[in-house]
């Protein structure tokens, strides 16, 4: 008997683009599904900063959350530093390490938690001195304007572009895993590939659910 099961699994990496603020959760959340449709799909995913302080900097919000972002603006930072000095390989493990601590572990204290990943990564601890300067905010606005360009300023984070379309989100809790995280990531590409298509949305249920590290 002749098998005649077509495999559609792709065999060359489809091009991402993931934006992050390693303060939000909802990314972290995104980023954990990314990665796991990675280690079973061929994707070819490239990392980069935003800042929801940047988002929200000329927004009417309450002015105590937004004293909350420009503190967060650490992390951002720290990140932008990291690449400009070591290249974009770092930006990924050094986000997985600032979300294990931020969510997985819910450290909330940057003092800690920053010297605590550059030792873990073997990173030059006065990588530790720009997270608490604006010397890079120059670099971090940069990278931050490229995606947001892509979907315009009514987002948050995550950012995604597939094959050079971009979103927003998808906003995810918790991070499929498996098979459910496979065709969750085949709609998001065939929506992508549409070029009429915009917006899906309902309201949130639940919050983030960390059940996944690494």
């Amino acid at each position: 008997m002749t098998d005649t099961t077509v495999d559609n699994t792709p065999t060359t990496p489809t091009a991402v683009d993931f934006w992050f603020d390693p303060n939000c959760p909802w990314a972290w959340m995104t980023s954990r599904w990314v990665g796991e449709v990675e280690g079973q799909r061929p994707l070819d995913v490239s990392w980069h900063v935003m800042s929801l302080y940047v988002l929200n900097e000329h927004q009417d919000v309450p002015e105590d959350y937004k004293e909350r972002l420009a503190r967060g603006q650490v992390y951002p930072r720290l990140v932008t530093a990291a690449r400009l000095r070591l290249g974009d390989d770092i930006v990924k493990p050094l986000y997985d390490a600032l979300g294990e601590h931020i969510h997985h572990r819910q450290e909330d204290d940057p003092a800690v938690v920053v010297p605590a990943v550059l030792e873990e990564l073997g990173l030059d601890a006065d990588l530790a001195e720009y997270a608490w300067s604006d010397e890079v905010d120059a670099a971090t606005r940069e990278s931050h304007r490229d995606g947001i360009e892509r979907v315009g300023q009514d987002v948050g984070t995550p950012v995604i572009a597939v094959e050079g379309t971009a979103f927003f989100g998808p906003v995810i809790s918790p991070a499929p895993k498996g098979q459910q995280a496979l065709d969750l990531w085949d709609g998001i590409v065939a929506a992508a590939r549409y070029p009429g298509f915009f917006e899906l949305k309902r309201s949130r249920t639940v919050g983030p659910i960390f059940d996944t590290a690494g």
